[in-house]
């Protein structure tokens, strides 16, 4: 069993920075492929970035040169920085935990429970 934290989120203004971070914990744990996620109002769940075992990263369109996704081991945590926020960053930013590969997509075995980011102009 792995459980996720998230923590970090908050209001910020417009070019503002923030940065989110997701704590992991179990008995059972195991390192494996970890990712954000962020939910808009009314809107699909969207995968925003992935951390691979071998520590590389992948970063949708939207967010790439604005987020930064990294791993303190000593901590158990994950981190997401972001930066330059706009209007449309305004989501519930979700950890991910053990991606498998499906039908092109990927479907995480563990999720956080999710933490608010507002940015307004």
């Amino acid at each position: 069993q792995v459980q996720l934290v998230e923590s970090g989120g908050g209001s910020v203004q417009v070019g503002g920075s923030l940065k989110l971070s997701c704590v992991i914990s179990g008995s059972d744990s195991s390192y494996c492929r970890m990712a954000w996620y962020r939910q808009a109002p009314g809107k699909e769940r969207d995968l925003v970035s992935i951390l691979r075992v071998d520590g590389t990263t992948i970063y949708t369109d939207d967010v790439k040169g604005r987020f930064t996704v990294s791993r303190d081991h000593p901590k158990n945590t994950v981190n997401l920085q972001m930066t330059t926020l706009r209007t449309e960053d305004t989501a519930v930013y979700y950890c991910a935990a053990c991606l498998t590969s499906v039908d092109g997509g990927y479907a995480p075995k563990y999720w956080g429970q999710g933490t608010q980011v507002t940015v307004s102009s």
